[in-house]
Parts: structure tokens; sequence; C-alpha cells
């Protein structure tokens, strides 16, 4: 059985998503503040963490970096705030997806089914891929140690921004739409979300680029989409 971490100081929205989830076939544990959650998303196996961003003690997005540098698993950010400077600095943080209070409790539990499913899928690929390695010009991506260097030098790449530009470079030169980017990493209809696919694009071209501004992999297709350049 899948096991979910909701770090939520509301106890009514807690015992609501904890009743769903169980309702979905999940356990589910509640933390209520930031440093009880981010000491069981640490010390436990979870296979997915639900996160509050205004939390009493340790606020949702430093929980979310320091857990995303220990662990690969799925964070889903939930908060009140729907300011896109928010969605962006929780998915710079390395959260796998933002959602906007209030929500559909029945949407809450088919996003966590989908990014479990996801990671599972990634999971077993890569275990059926060992060693395989993509490469361009200075970039090297080895896919099953999900690690990413540049001119030897490695760069630390958050869990979807990994998936994303790997899957560009295993389908270079070929152009994709955002809501197709969006199908394709985060598993579900974009549903409006498609800014997500940009901030998670603008962060790799941070990393890889040494030019962020005018990039060489991947590049801006007007009016179409993203395609990643085999041969910068």
């Amino acid at each position: 059985m899948k096991r979910i971490l909701i770090i939520e100081d509301d106890t009514d929205i807690a015992e609501l998503e904890r009743d769903y989830l169980e309702a979905g076939g999940m356990a589910a544990d509640i933390a209520a503040d930031g440093e009880m959650g981010l000491a069981q998303a640490l010390e436990q196996d979870y296979d997915l963490i639900l996160l509050d961003v205004m939390l009493p003690g340790t606020d949702g997005f430093s929980i979310c970096r320091t857990v995303r540098q220990e662990k690969n698993i799925p964070i889903l950010l939930v908060s009140a705030r729907r300011e896109d400077a928010d969605k962006i600095q929780g998915l710079g943080m390395g959260a796998d997806d933002y959602i906007s209070k209030p929500f559909s409790p029945s949407e809450l539990v088919a996003r966590v089914k989908a990014h479990m499913e996801r990671y599972d899928r990634l999971t077993a690929a890569e275990g059926d891929i060992r060693g395989e390695v993509l490469t361009a010009g200075e970039l090297e991506v080895r896919k099953a140690s999900r690690r990413v260097f540049k001119n030897q030098a490695e760069i630390v790449l958050a869990n979807k921004e990994f998936d994303l530009l790997a899957f560009l470079m295993e389908h270079a030169d070929v152009v994709f739409s955002k809501e197709t980017l969006f199908d394709r990493i985060w598993g579900m209809e974009p549903m409006g979300e498609t800014s997500t696919v940009t901030v998670h694009i603008n962060r790799i071209r941070e990393k890889i680029e040494t030019d962020p501004g005018n990039p060489q992999y991947i590049e801006t297709v007007w009016g179409a989409g993203y395609r990643f350049r085999k041969k910068p």
C-alpha cells in the first residue's frame, strides 16, 4: 500500500485529505507543523508528500528544498496563495506540482495517484536501461543514476527537471507543445497549468546553458513549443 505524508496545520483540511486518500486505497500520516513534518519526511519512507506552504515552525518551501536534497519522491505543494510567484518558487525548490486551495478532493486524489504512477513507471524503466547515457555537445545525462554532467562537472536537477530534459534529449529535434510536455512528464491533462512547463524549462536552461538568454540546447519555437537541439 502506498504511503502518503500530509504536512498540514489545518486539522480539518488534513483529515479531509487523509480520508479521501484512504478511500482511494492509500495510507496517510499527518504532521501538524513544519518541523515535525520535515523530521518524518526524512526519517520515514513515503511514496509522496502532500505539503502545505504556510506552516508554523518551518515553511513548506524550506521543507521542499531540504527533502529534495535527500529524496526523489514526488512532492505536491498545497496553498491558498494563487500568485504565480509562489508557484514559481515552489517549482524551483523541486516540487512536482502546485495545487491551489480550495480544491476538489477527487482532483487531489487523482493528481496524487498520477504522480505516484508516473514515478513508478520511471523507476521501472530505469531498471531496464541501466547504463544508458544521453549525450549532446558538452552535456551528458545518465538515466540509470539520474545524474547530469556538463564538461564532466555535475549539475543537480530537480525530479521533473531531469525527466523533462531526458525526454527532450531522447526526442531531439522534435518540437513539443507545452500541453504535450505537461501530459508526457506530469502524466495528466494540463488544465491550464502549462506555465509549469515554462518554469521548468527556464530552470533547466539556467543550469545547463552557458547563456540562458540565448540557449543552445533547448530552443523555443515560437507559437509551437520547445525543441532540444542535438548539435548545439
